[in-house]
């Protein structure tokens, strides 16, 4: 399939591993120049140059900040004042009990999972309607729908997202600039390494693994932890010219982990 995206300027925060990265890397051997973001040079440098040697043709460049932050945010739109693509992946979960999730990490969730969408979707939607072309896409969760208890301030932000990328859509209504959201299921990322040492009591991770499907998860249909690249799949596709007339969607790539056909 032809994406259509050649040229065009795509910003995918939280690039340097997991699903960002993956997502970067499939718009870059579509032909889309590509930012990297992170928060730290070295991190930035070495997701180029992982990025580069799968795809030495790549228009790949970097942004080194913490976009959870206003001034980062400002920085970034001085020095790319205009995309085509939006990814809002940067993100991130921890597993904890309830009674133990302190305000201040409340709002750090939110800042992170949310915020950083806001002011960047802000800065961004207002060039795509005057071009009368782009695409905004938050990287939600299945835990937008089924909270886990687990990590209840980490599904409130996902929810948001929903409610975020919705809103947004209807506000483009009559425009070729969408947006989306891509709810993955459980991802085997490298932020997942950490979760399961959290949870697993020392099981190793195949036998994690099997036990957290068992237990956790157990309406998951795929019985595995989804790989960044197949989500990143969904992700790529929703970024395309091909995706013209998705817009407004939450888009499953769960494994089947949601109960509802809808």
């Amino acid at each position: 399939m032809n994406y259509q995206i050649e040229n065009k300027l795509a910003l995918v925060t939280g690039s340097t591993k997991g699903i960002g990265f993956a997502t970067a890397l499939i718009l870059a051997r579509e032909g889309a120049q590509v930012i990297l973001s992170g928060r730290s040079e070295a991190s930035v440098s070495d997701a180029i140059n992982r990025l580069l040697a799968q795809v030495p043709s790549a228009k790949v460049t970097g942004f080194v900040g913490d976009l959870s932050q206003a001034e980062a945010v400002d920085a970034l739109v001085r020095k790319h004042p205009a995309l085509d693509i939006l990814v809002n992946n940067l993100g991130i979960f921890d597993p904890k009990a309830f009674e133990d999730i302190p305000d201040a990490d409340w709002q750090h969730f939110f800042d992170v999972n949310v915020m950083s969408g806001v002011r960047l979707a802000r800065a961004y939607l207002p060039g795509m309607k005057q071009r009368d072309w782009g695409r905004i896409v938050f990287i939600s969760s299945e835990s937008a729908i089924q909270i886990p208890v687990e990590m209840i301030h980490y599904g409130m932000t996902k929810t948001a997202q929903l409610a975020l990328s919705r809103g947004l859509a209807e506000s483009c209504a009559g425009t070729n600039v969408t947006v989306n959201s891509v709810l993955p299921g459980p991802t085997r990322s490298e932020g997942v390494s950490e979760f399961v040492n959290k949870l697993s009591g020392g099981q190793s991770f195949e036998d994690f693994e099997k036990t957290f499907f068992e237990q956790a998860r157990p309406s998951s249909l795929l019985k595995r932890f989804t790989t960044p690249e197949e989500v990143a799949n969904m992700v790529a596709y929703v970024c395309s010219a091909a995706a013209s007339a998705t817009t407004g969607a939450a888009l499953r790539v769960d494994g089947g982990v949601v109960r509802s056909a809808f």
